[in-house]
């Protein structure tokens, strides 16, 4: 964005920096957008409005992991995500993210031409960290306390910014030791996974900490939970504390940011770009 004078490298491909990766969710009860998108033309179209709109990344997610989500079977994962995997990568050029934490289905992802694997569990699976091993894509990995079920059930820290980034470097060790390149990995703090309102405003306002680890800080905030105790805004009416989450995600360290409303995010960074540029 303004200037594209930064440029973030994962794995096979690099984006500017920071850079929009526009959720592409093929689940009928995702918080937000569930059922919206649930047939490959309509999931093609809202792919192609986000490129159009400045998406440097698609994350198509066939699995939902609101709290309370129930799981989705490896089969019913695969068949709503490969078929638009695959018809998307024959008409665009931009990095297709995969978010599971399956390994069978990040192999066939990445078979249908995904190159990224973007995972709430931080390839804890079984067989995820080896997979991702394999594959050699880029990789990113999140916190989560607990599971989708469970993980909003009295979520506490000694310390949420120590313990969240503590978590994440020794996943990144993990990963390192089983033959995933360093510079193909990024890392996401999970909001709202796991987290209170409070615990969610502590890792914004000190987000900069997890700039130690020295990878590239993905967050998603888009009209999460946390936005709406702040405002009181019901999920369709949170793209203004979408958006201020968003830039202060970036002015304190993020360079990417997982968003459903791409053009106006894209919009937003240009101006938190712009800003940080001149700092230099």
């Amino acid at each position: 964005m303004a200037g594209e004078l930064i440029r973030v490298s994962l794995g096979s491909f690099s984006i500017p920096s920071p850079s929009v990766m526009g959720i592409l969710n093929v689940t009928p009860d995702s918080f937000s957008d569930g059922g919206k998108f649930d047939s490959i033309e309509l999931a093609l179209r809202q792919a192609e409005k986000m490129a159009a709109d400045g998406a440097a990344i698609i994350d198509v997610g066939g699995e939902s992991t609101r709290p309370g989500a129930g799981e989705v079977s490896i089969s019913q994962e695969l068949d709503r995500v490969i078929p638009l995997i695959e018809a998307l990568h024959k008409v665009s050029d931009l990095p297709i993210s995969i978010d599971t934490s399956k390994a069978e289905v990040m192999r066939a992802a990445v078979a249908a031409g995904a190159t990224m694997i973007n995972d709430v569990l931080a390839l804890q699976e079984p067989g995820a960290l080896g997979a991702a091993a394999e594959l050699q894509v880029a990789v990113c990995l999140m916190h989560m306390l607990g599971r989708p079920r469970t993980m909003q059930l009295h979520p506490e820290y000694a310390d949420v910014v120590a313990d969240v980034t503590t978590f994440l470097s020794e996943r990144v060790r993990l990963c390192v030791a089983a033959g995933i390149d360093r510079s193909a990995i990024s890392i996401d703090p999970g909001f709202g996974f796991g987290k209170t309102a409070t615990h969610n405003v502590e890792l914004l306002a000190n987000l900069r900490q997890l700039r130690t680890l020295g990878l590239p800080i993905l967050v998603g905030l888009s009209r999460k939970s946390t936005l709406g105790e702040i405002t009181g805004s019901e999920v369709d009416m949170r793209l203004p504390a979408s958006i201020a989450a968003a830039v202060v995600a970036v002015m304190n360290g993020a360079e990417i940011v997982r968003a459903h409303d791409v053009r106006e995010t894209v919009d937003a960074l240009r101006v938190a770009s712009a800003v940080l540029e001149a700092n230099l």
